[in-house]
């Protein structure tokens, strides 16, 4: 963490108070005599100098180096890294030809991500461009298309293991992806506003509540991956009877554990302190259909039964993961009213 500078405010002329620019800002900057400098008054009190008075979006490369014998799995990673944290420009590079094998994943790469595209190609060097504007993706518009998709894939997971339907628990399972996908994007726009505080101000979006974004948005992909299982446990279940009502206590639990992960989205987005509050209560309701689920599994052989219990753990803990939902919420609300 940078050390702060103390300077003493100056008077100028008859009215005008005036304070020095730090050496260091002013290099790093470039900043000459009588360029303008945008200041940007915070909710905070805080004043922000930024050299950017365009409000044009930052524009950031990343250069990655490669060979033979780059691992293509690290170079995946990298590239993941590099669009999470806010590049505009990815750049992958050789000295000789590019392999087919990272070719083939910088096309994974702009599959798995959102907006990001091929602009240019050479047989030593491939160029990515973020072609997406942030200002046209509001961020809590993609928490609810997150939620919408991991509400749906619960739901999918446990009629799959009601049906022995495995087509439709594998279908579960690829659609977890999309959710990986958003809670990129969540992650690249939150670190955008934080290095780029002219988008900040376009998006009207403060820094505090940024950081309160990525939070919602990995608990969501948490809740997807809980759906994941279930879809998981379900195909492990498919060519057995399943008999003494199981799949009904299941199926009630599911429909508790979605409604409490509705109501908890619904105090966030709305910012209702007292349903978030009420929200967390109803999840006593959820253990105890959850604890129903374990006994009803104990009349299965120990193979099969432990799938129903992983299922009613995945339950328990998408209703656990709601609660924290409602906790951000409540803390929200409380920390930013004095």
């Amino acid at each position: 963490m940078a050390n702060m500078e103390i300077r003493k405010v100056q008077r100028s002329g008859g009215s005008s108070l005036i304070v020095s620019l730090p050496k260091k800002w002013v290099d790093a900057t470039n900043i000459q005599k009588n360029d303008a400098v945008g200041l940007i008054i915070q909710s905070d009190g805080t004043l922000l100098l930024t050299p950017n008075t365009t409000g044009v979006q930052l524009q950031r490369k990343k250069i990655f180096m490669v060979d033979a014998g780059t691992d293509r799995s690290l170079i995946l990673r990298e590239m993941v890294g590099a669009y999470i944290t806010g590049y505009t420009e990815i750049v992958i590079r050789s000295r000789h030809r590019l392999p087919a094998d990272i070719i083939e994943q910088v096309r994974n790469f702009t599959v798995m991500s959102i907006g990001q595209e091929i602009v240019m190609e050479t047989d030593t060097e491939i160029t990515v461009k973020d072609l997406l504007n942030p200002t046209e993706m509001p961020i809590e518009n993609t928490l609810r298309r997150m939620a919408v998709i991991a509400t749906k894939m619960s739901e999918d997971a446990t009629t799959a293991l009601r049906d022995h339907n495995s087509s439709l628990a594998a279908s579960v399972i690829e659609r977890d992806g999309d959710v990986d996908r958003l809670q990129w994007l969540v992650a690249r726009q939150v670190n955008l506003i934080f290095s780029d505080v002219n988008l900040s101000r376009r998006m009207d979006i403060p820094v505090a509540t940024a950081s309160g974004y990525i939070q919602i948005a990995k608990i969501i992909e948490r809740i997807a991956d809980h759906a994941t299982k279930i879809a998981r446990n379900a195909i492990e279940l498919t060519d057995i009877g399943i008999e003494n009502g199981i799949c009904e206590s299941i199926q009630r639990a599911e429909r508790d554990a979605m409604a409490i992960f509705r109501a908890a989205m619904e105090a966030f987005h709305s910012g209702d302190l007292e349903k978030a509050n009420t929200t967390i209560g109803h999840t006593d309701n959820l253990e105890e259909r959850c604890r129903e689920v374990s006994s009803l599994a104990l009349s299965f052989d120990a193979a099969h039964a432990i799938h129903f219990v992983y299922i009613a753990d995945s339950l328990r803990r998408m209703g656990d993961y709601s609660a924290d939902i409602c906790e951000h919420t409540i803390n929200h609300i409380v920390g930013s009213h004095p």
